[in-house]
């Protein structure tokens, strides 16, 4: 896929990180708007079924992880594979069918005009998360730990935990994020490196679709993730203040 008139002097590349997405790969591919992106990347975590098989059969390349390493170690290896590859713009597309992959032109202008870390917002008009299928304790705990988050950050973002996002290259190289966790929290703390490296946050509303296949994790893993962002958001504030260290915030 190749962009010769949005924005030519940029490489974009949509990655894929993949778990058990055999069943929704194909259509979650097709649906990429045509001429928006130059590269599509999967990274399959060691995945179950035939993800890999259908991968196979797709205009796209992929890494296979040899051992099930985690959501964030999938990211790390998609991140690190576009950059090898000269992206100028990153796009993480889930490829389980939830989000619409129809906005991608959307995320990549906003990259494009300024946007080091873009995100598709369920909480955007026109339509809310709950009409789009979001459980309720979902988006209750969703707008606590939002608000939270903004609190922290000194923010206004209307989501802090869609899992569409895009990345500047410059974004990329900056934040340390092969520091993070190899877990479902690795998004969690892009957000906060983000503020923490004073990195400029836009967003861009999108519609989601919730299914059997979409993945999801369950509501222990829920309360484990929320327990967690609230820990990181913790650990932001005193490194802040000078009063802890961490990693994750050190260039």
């Amino acid at each position: 896929m190749h962009d010769t008139a949005m924005i030519p002097t940029q490489k974009v590349i949509v990655v894929m990180p993949a778990y058990n997405a055999a069943k929704t790969l194909v259509e979650t591919y097709r649906s990429i708007p045509p001429d928006c992106v130059d590269e599509v990347i999967l990274v399959d975590d060691a995945s179950m079924d035939e993800t890999v098989r259908v991968a196979d059969t797709l205009d796209l390349d992929f890494v296979v992880h040899p051992h099930n390493a985690g959501y964030g170690a999938n990211q790390k290896t998609c991140y690190m594979e576009a950059l090898r590859r000269g992206a100028d713009i990153v796009i993480m597309l889930h490829p389980d069918g939830q989000y619409d992959p129809s906005i991608i032109p959307d995320m990549i202008a906003a990259v494009a005009n300024g946007g080091d870390f873009v995100m598709g917002s369920r909480f955007l008009p026109p339509k809310s998360a709950l009409e789009g299928g979001m459980p309720k304790y979902k988006w209750i705990s969703n707008r606590f730990l939002t608000t939270l988050e903004n609190l922290m950050m000194g923010t206004k973002l209307s989501e802090c935990h869609t899992g569409y996002r895009a990345y500047s290259r410059r974004f990329l190289e900056t934040v340390p994020f092969l520091r993070n966790s190899n877990n479902f929290v690795f998004d969690t703390q892009m957000i906060f490196q983000a503020a923490h490296f004073d990195f400029t946050f836009a967003e861009v509303p999108v519609t989601t679709k919730y299914f059997d296949e979409a993945s999801s994790i369950s509501f222990r893993d829920s309360m484990e993730y929320g327990l967690t962002t609230v820990w990181v958001a913790v650990r932001y504030r005193l490194h802040k203040l000078g009063l802890f260290q961490w990693d994750i915030f050190k260039g």
